[in-house]
């Protein structure tokens, strides 16, 4: 595949029309934004519509007769009803707000891990994953004695799907992995990796967080038992997450967290708690969060998934090979495919200066470990500069970084 073949951009998606919804690009004239994988930028439609709820419709949610409060809860369950329908999820009791894919994580591990596994049971992760999905495992395992078990990269940078089956087990009973990797932008083949355990009679969950932005997501197509991701990398507002279910599996997990809005009856001998998903959303929630990331689920949905997906991966192949053809840039494996993320080393610059200099370009790309350090061990580096692409960004964004990768090389030199 050549750079000229990369540059035909699929039809149907203009980020330049694109950038003109997001109100930071008129703010910061000439900002190339490569940092998406972190937290992406917002469209006028999010922001605008989070400050007119507060305008106009504002109030506490499942608690009001009054108008206001009927108001706010319609729209905080509409929320509810846009993600079911963007994930397909099979029922609105299957989608739990929480602050973010780290706390649904969470979620999972302290409930439905501290009910139903015992000392001896084991946990597959990947080498690829982002600590928030190898933390709770290891507090898990310290707590009741589970054994972590790591599905290593191959040489490519891939999920070795071999050595992942091999460690498959009777004593399997989750697998717990990212769909796309937060380092590399690896596409991890899940549909097989949920086949597989799904054999050994384990379950599955998958972290969304780079997926759900640039790719569309069926949890009943891939039939996988849990799926968190956050709302900040999709183009919505900061803590709000959500954690997917199935139903048959929520409704046996006990809460988490204690307080109002989860409970039927409270006594000071005996508390019964609500239906999921009610019975993990204890206290007052972010009901701004929920009415804003459903705005943004929908802003991605009138661009269209597919169109998003095709555009990604064209700029994700256009941004390697012009990287990898840079004298003295090495760019890390992915696999055999990859989606949104780039992360690339430059010879004699450590990551944190490039990326200094590279700000004075206006170029903005994230530098360190990203929140994957065992990751990084296996790939013998302390960090990498790491670009990732949103629906704002084209070629000529990729050519700025080159361009600006160049002039810190000439830096250097002297």
């Amino acid at each position: 595949m050549t750079v000229s073949s990369l540059r035909a951009r699929p039809a149907g998606l203009d980020p330049r029309a694109i950038r003109r919804d997001f109100p930071i690009f008129q703010r910061n004239p000439g900002l190339v934004f490569l940092d998406t994988a972190s937290s992406a930028q917002k469209p006028a439609a999010v922001i605008d519509g989070i400050a007119e709820f507060y305008r106009s419709d504002y109030a506490n949610v499942h608690r009001g007769v009054y108008r206001l409060s009927i108001t706010s809860t319609d729209r905080y369950e509409q929320g509810r009803e846009i993600v079911r329908r963007f994930l397909n999820a099979g029922h609105l009791s299957e989608i739990v707000f929480v602050r973010g894919a780290t706390e649904g994580i969470n979620l999972v591990a302290q409930s439905w891990g501290a009910a139903f596994l015992k000392a001896g049971d084991e946990i597959i992760v990947s080498e690829l994953e982002h600590h928030s999905n190898i933390v709770p495992w290891q507090l898990l395992r310290d707590r009741i004695g589970i054994k972590l078990v790591v599905a290593p990269i191959d040489s490519t940078g891939g999920l070795d799907l071999a050595a992942f089956e091999k460690r498959l087990s009777p004593r399997t009973k989750l697998v717990a992995m990212t769909h796309v990797a937060n380092v590399t932008g690896h596409v991890v083949p899940v549909e097989t990796v949920i086949r597989l355990a799904h054999a050994k009679g384990a379950k599955v969950l998958l972290d969304g967080c780079q997926a759900v932005p640039r790719m569309p997501v069926d949890v009943r197509a891939l039939d996988v038992d849990f799926y968190v991701f956050s709302g900040h990398k999709v183009y919505g507002p900061t803590g709000i997450g959500i954690l997917y279910g199935k139903r048959t599996i929520l409704e046996t997990m006990p809460p988490w967290q204690g307080g109002g809005d989860m409970i039927l009856t409270v006594s000071f001998e005996k508390t019964t708690y609500q239906e999921p998903p009610h019975r993990f959303e204890a206290g007052t929630p972010d009901i701004s969060g929920v009415i804003g990331l459903g705005m943004a689920l929908d802003y991605v949905e009138g661009l269209g998934r597919d169109a998003i997906r095709d555009h990604e991966e064209t700029l994700t192949n256009y941004a390697v090979d012009r990287l990898a053809a840079m004298p003295g840039v090495k760019v890390v494996g992915a696999g055999q495919r990859r989606l949104g993320v780039v992360s690339f080393t430059v010879d004699g610059i450590h990551p944190h200066d490039l990326a200094t200099v590279l700000d004075q370009y206006q170029v903005a790309v994230r530098a360190g470990h990203h929140c994957a350090q065992p990751l990084m061990d296996r790939l013998g580096l302390p960090s990498t500069a790491r670009a990732s692409f949103g629906i704002y960004n084209d070629e000529a964004d990729v050519d700025a970084l080159t361009t600006a990768v160049s002039a810190a090389q000439e830096m250097f030199k002297r």
